[in-house]
């Protein structure tokens, strides 16, 4: 497994507050508690690597022009709509940042063909002992 290192800058990062969704009262009327992030992949200072693979990710956050768009609105607060937000992001990036090593294919053993070998044959007597019945 292989990572690759990354900062996300806080001026990188464009907030916006806007008012959440859902049940909650005259509260959810007058305040704007949820948070949209937005994350510029191609104008941040990330690796170019990196910004390839998050733009190949397919990810439904990440729009056309490869901006990251997070919406926060689980917590009553902005600040920790904010912070819900930023580390949301941090985890997008880092999914996108560990590459997984390949896969070195390896025959079975001996043994292990053997074994699945007589499963195999155990299994069709049983199923063998299962028609008809005659006298």
């Amino acid at each position: 497994m292989f990572t690759i290192r990354f900062d996300i800058l806080e001026n990188e990062i464009e907030f916006s507050a806007i008012r959440a969704q859902g049940s909650g009262g005259q509260n959810v009327n007058k305040v704007s508690s949820a948070v949209h992030l937005r994350f510029d992949i191609s104008a941040s200072s990330l690796p170019s690597l990196l910004k390839e693979r998050l733009l190949a990710q397919g990810d439904q956050r990440i729009s056309k022009d490869g901006v990251i768009v997070i919406k926060a609105q689980q917590y009553r607060s902005q600040e920790q709509n904010r912070a819900d937000s930023i580390v949301r992001l941090n985890e997008l990036v880092a999914s996108a940042a560990t590459i997984a090593t390949p896969r070195k294919a390896t025959r079975p053993t001996r043994g292990s063909q053997t074994r699945r070998l007589d499963s195999k044959n155990k299994r069709g007597s049983i199923k063998a002992l299962r028609g008809r019945v005659s006298d």
